[in-house]
């Protein structure tokens, strides 16, 4: 039953995830640093952003290998359904011009990122590619978390604002206000220690 809730959590909360970010895409204000990464690729590239975004969280894990970080369940379902979703939601939503619609838009993007974010954490099968990268960097070579996140960040928001990723409004509040939001969610929904099952993944910290 248990494990169940946590399967649930996990798929629930990637598509969730990714459904959030093409939200706030059609806000058109600005997104996340790894989406304004996978903007600007997608727009050099002509691939669709759904799949830059596997794409990016494939190579992303790669990178775990020289720092010796262990992927989970929910790892690699992250690098494979956050993508799909989001492509999905492009698909459905439309394109909007009026300022007061992208708005709106986008916040209630950056609130089903929060949920999705609270859910997937919450399911204990391990960490995403970009969260992983981060706690493994701070566990190789001890950097501060808030270091080595700020860092990763900052880096592949320049490099997609160079690539044409839309850099605005809606990224500053995306960095100000995720933090606080998820410290909500995660452990509202966060599936009891007692109860996970160890040999499955690492979770993530």
């Amino acid at each position: 039953m248990v494990l169940t809730r946590r399967i649930g959590q996990l798929v629930v909360g990637l598509f969730l995830y990714g459904f959030g970010i093409a939200l706030m895409v059609r806000g058109a204000i600005g997104v996340p640093p790894w989406d304004v990464l996978s903007q600007g690729i997608s727009l050099r590239t002509g691939l669709p952003f759904g799949l830059v975004t596997n794409i990016i969280g494939a190579a992303v894990l790669l990178l775990w290998i020289p720092i010796r970080q262990k992927p989970g369940i929910g790892t690699v379902a992250n690098v494979l359904l956050i993508g799909p979703s989001a492509q999905f939601g492009l698909w459905v939503l439309p394109v909007l011009t009026d300022l007061v619609p992208r708005i709106l838009v986008f916040a209630l993007g950056l609130a089903v990122v929060a949920l999705a974010t609270g859910l997937y954490i919450g399911a204990r099968m391990g960490p995403g590619p970009r969260d992983g990268l981060m706690t493994g960097i701070h566990r190789r070579y001890g950097w501060k978390l808030w270091i080595a996140r700020t860092t990763i960040e900052v880096s592949v928001l320049i490099i997609g604002w160079i690539l044409g990723g839309n850099v605005g409004i809606g990224t500053l509040a995306f960095a100000l206000l995720i933090g606080p939001m998820v410290n909500v969610t995660i452990p509202w929904l966060m599936v009891p220690a007692a109860v996970r099952d160890p040999e499955l993944e690492e979770v993530p910290t």
